[in-house]
């Protein structure tokens, strides 16, 4: 037996028979959605002006497709249209109208608008558009949801893999501390070593939680003033000691104050995947500058290297999950390949981006841009 879903139109149009008239039609009409097993039907609310509309719209109408007409009484649609684009409501809107021009239809569509109906339209022009909007909604819903719940499998199993591992890791680790004290000299390499892959293999656990958490939403976000030039400071002091037996000299420009709405921990994790790679990466005596800057609400951070550098192609998939390039120069240096996507996951969440530009044999130049969090979460709202 096919589910059911209700799906909440709502017109705005002065014309009070035409809207009438569309009520009969839409209030009649329903269809089976095959791809999902849905029977489809609707309800329908109606509006004279975009300012009762918008006034409804704030005390709670439900809305999932929208019947907008281009010319109100007061505001008019593209208004009304820009102003639902703001409140972030997940609708199709469908335009309706007899005065569309090329500049209207462009700005209609860059506000979000769905399609249009020309005036006059038939019963069966006002079915079809329905119909695609309707199977267009519910097919993007299903999709998301599918997608959600994959993250939260994929989370919940990583979470149980790193706690069940934690246990016999940390064992391993303490059995062979006690044997390096204790073996020949000529046996001690191989201890050494091998907790030297210990250590990555726990590092890849941390990096799978971090990447996990903040794909299925489950890291609590905790949002203060961050003073940025403290949070790069104290990671530049975290990687000085594995920077200094090899020369690297490690700088940062940044200008006293400078902070941020964040959460600190996914901005430690940021700075920290950078600043390490870049150490991880360079050339011994080589140098890596730490910068950060705002403009408006958009801060800048930048971390650049003197290392072994990237080819094009190579740059192209960075950012991908468990990519590592692999070459003469990277056989010996240890990674998990997720550290870097999860630093665009993170830039993604503030409004932002990670890039790379690099050369080969000359380094390496990652930029991360990131917005305030109220900004970053309005403009992902809008």
């Amino acid at each position: 037996m096919a589910a059911e879903q209700v799906l909440h139109v709502v017109m705005v149009d002065d014309e009070e028979p035409l809207c009438l008239g569309v009520k009969r039609i839409v209030d009649r009409y329903a269809f089976h959605l095959p791809e999902v097993d849905i029977d489809v039907r609707y309800d329908f609310t109606h509006f004279q002006s975009g300012e009762t509309f918008l006034e409804a719209l704030s005390d709670g109408t439900d809305l999932d497709v929208l019947l907008l007409d281009l010319k109100l009484p007061g505001i008019d649609g593209l208004e009304v249209l820009e102003r639902v684009s703001e409140d972030g409501r997940e609708a199709l809107t469908l335009f309706i109208t007899a005065y569309a021009t090329f500049e209207t239809a462009v700005k209609a569509t860059k506000l979000g608008a769905y399609d249009f109906l020309p005036k006059p339209f038939s019963p069966d022009e006002l079915r079809y558009g329905l119909r695609k909007a309707s199977t267009q909604l519910i097919l993007s819903r299903q999709a998301r949801q599918l997608a959600e719940e994959r993250r939260q499998i994929r989370f919940n199993f990583i979470s149980v893999l790193a706690h069940e591992l934690k246990s016999p890791l940390n064992a391993v680790e303490g059995y062979l501390n006690i044997l390096r004290d204790d073996v020949p000299d000529e046996d001690r390499r191989m201890v050494e070593r091998s907790l030297l892959r210990l250590d990555g293999m726990k590092k890849l656990i941390f990096d799978l939680l971090d990447l996990t958490r903040i794909e299925s939403g489950q890291k609590q976000r905790v949002f203060t003033e961050v003073d940025l030039r403290e949070l790069a400071a104290a990671s530049i002091e975290l990687f000085q000691v594995e920077a200094a037996p090899r020369g690297i000299e490690i700088a940062l420009d940044c200008p006293e104050g400078l902070a941020m709405q964040a959460d600190a921990s996914e901005l430690e994790i940021v700075v920290n995947n950078l600043v390490s790679n870049a150490v991880k990466y360079n050339k011994d005596g080589g140098r890596v500058d730490v910068a950060l800057r705002r403009d408006g609400d958009v801060v800048t951070l930048t971390v650049a290297d003197t290392g072994i550098g990237l080819t094009e192609t190579e740059a192209a998939k960075l950012f991908n999950e468990f990519t590592r390039i692999k070459n003469e120069h990277t056989v010996n240096i240890l990674g998990s390949g997720l550290g870097l996507s999860t630093v665009k996951k993170l830039a993604n969440l503030y409004g932002g981006d990670a890039t790379v530009r690099s050369v080969p044999g000359e380094g390496s130049t990652f930029t991360v841009t990131l917005r305030d969090a109220v900004a970053a979460e309005g403009a992902a709202a809008s």
